[in-house]
């Protein structure tokens, strides 16, 4: 038997150890010896070989060549030989893993392992073994599986896995989180003290909070939404979510693992909805004041008129009927000024389908500084124009005109008694990359304490004016917004007022 390697009755023992030994041993162990006539010979083979191949030991060495071409699976037999001749000629470790074919196992995954040794005689010896490693070959098929449906669904999805090792304090970025960050691989940075910086520092006092009160076991994982900058220096906002998945034994965070998902588009079309929302909540408010104000406006106007006629039916044309006709002269002339003005109201709020041009915002400024040339010749006024000649706006043509007009008339019509009035239009971009435009002056200036809220409201006056009628500012505002625009203002009593406009012109 192979297993005699001592013939010595002395060594009797020693026999039966490796004996015990051979055959509690899972692997196949092996002595493969092939001669300079291209022979196949198993000096030593272990008994595990009828668990591994299915064969007996006398089946195993009648006819190597054939059980072994057999044995092995169709594809990998090419391989397998050409490994063992490359082995044999070289003098170097046998290493392949294959398959094989068994009667009752079927397929089955077979790594073999064998030091090289040649003899003064020609003879190539291999000393080896041969383990079954198909539970091994399984589970990482498995694993690569798993790994190609993750990777898939990574692929497929808007979101970007981070890992953060408290104790090393090093952070994993996917790729997918480099792409959302507009970061190269060469650029990833693992130091979350650099993601802290990169956070808009108005969300910064909200994602500390969230992140703490999760790393101290207050709610079940962390989730927040904030800005980062990227690589061009532009704000994204991301959904940021994380889970502590390692704790020490005083519950400290040791291991974080979380997703953070670009939302920048949603953010925007909520940011825009709310706008809406909030500018049809404005209009609302409106409609219901302007009902109130139609109301009260038509009543009282009617009602001066039937007063009016009531006196000449008492008075019987005892002189007064004239006096009387010219005091309905003037209630039906301010009656006619009403209507107008609801009238321009109401055109502007109920248009729908207003045409939209891009205009040169300088041009319509020399426009309105040519249409004001005569408007008060007592005062020397300096308008002072800084918008580009190249600047162009999406806006409608008359609306354009109707508000540069009004803001520059109100200038000069409100003017401080002890200066010249100077008017200037500033060209301005905001955070959010709208076009503005700044009209300042130098006059009487507004109390917006007293006076804010009505500021823009119907049949509002704050100084004494002949031509005041507190419906300019209004029916402005109107046209603005109906441009999907914004106006707001800044004012000092004594020193001056700024309206500044934003186009919805992205």
């Amino acid at each position: 038997m192979i297993f005699d390697l001592y013939s010595n009755e002395d060594c009797l023992e020693v026999n039966n150890f490796y004996r015990k030994l051979f055959a509690e041993m899972p692997d196949l162990l092996f002595q493969f010896v092939i001669d300079s006539n291209n022979h196949y010979t198993f000096p030593l083979v272990s008994k595990s070989v009828d668990e591994i191949f299915e064969l007996s030991f006398k089946e195993f060495t009648d006819d190597i060549k054939h059980i072994i071409y057999e044995r092995i699976f169709e594809q990998d037999r090419e391989k397998f030989f050409q490994s063992l001749v490359k082995a044999r000629k070289e003098i170097v470790p046998w290493e392949l893993e294959f398959r094989s074919v068994l009667p009752k196992k079927g397929l089955r995954w077979f790594r073999v392992s064998a030091k090289t040794e040649l003899s003064p005689d020609g003879k190539v010896s291999f000393f080896g073994h041969i383990s079954d490693i198909t539970d091994l070959k399984d589970k990482e098929e498995r694993l690569r599986i798993s790994e190609e449906r993750f990777q898939f669904a990574l692929d497929a999805s808007t979101v970007g896995i981070w890992d953060w090792d408290m104790v090393t304090n090093n952070v994993f970025y996917s790729s997918l989180s480099l792409k959302i960050l507009e970061l190269e691989s060469a650029d990833i940075f693992d130091d979350p003290e650099r993601w802290d910086k990169i956070v808009h520092p108005d969300d910064l006092p909200k994602y500390y909070s969230d992140i703490k009160e999760h790393f101290d076991n207050k709610i079940p994982y962390y989730e927040n939404y904030h800005r980062v900058m990227t690589s061009s220096g532009n704000y994204k906002w991301i959904l940021d979510r994380g889970k502590v998945i390692k704790r020490d034994e005083n519950g400290k965070p040791l291991r974080v693992i979380g997703t953070h998902t670009d939302i920048s588009l949603q953010k925007e079309k909520e940011l825009e909805l709310l706008k809406t929302m909030k500018l049809y909540s404005d209009q609302n408010s409106r409609l219901l004041n302007f009902s109130h104000i139609v109301s009260h406006n038509l009543n009282t106007q009617a009602g001066n008129i039937k007063s009016i006629l009531d006196f000449i039916d008492q008075d019987g044309g005892k002189g007064t009927v004239g006096e009387m006709l010219e005091h309905l002269r003037t209630v039906s002339n301010d009656l006619n000024e009403t209507i107008s003005n609801l009238t321009q109201i109401v055109k502007t709020q109920s248009n729908i389908n207003i045409a939209v041009e891009p205009l040169k915002l300088c041009e319509y400024i020399e426009k309105t500084i040519s249409t004001i040339k005569g408007y008060d010749k007592q005062k020397k006024v300096t308008i002072v124009n800084n918008v580009p000649q190249y600047l162009t706006i999406n806006f409608n043509p008359a609306y354009l005109e109707s508000v540069l007009l009004n803001f520059t008339t109100n200038a000069i019509k409100y003017a401080h008694p002890d200066r010249d009035p100077l008017i200037v239009f500033d060209f301005g971009i905001e955070p959010e990359g709208y076009k503005s435009l700044k009209i300042t002056d130098n006059g009487l200036g507004i109390d917006l304490k007293v006076y804010g809220e009505l500021l823009f409201g119907m049949y509002k006056t704050f100084h004494k004016h002949d031509e005041a009628r507190g419906i300019g500012l209004y029916i402005t505002r109107n046209q603005i917004e109906a441009m999907k625009g914004t106006v707001s203002v800044e004012s000092e009593v004594g020193v001056g007022t700024s309206f500044k406009i934003v186009f919805n012109d992205l």
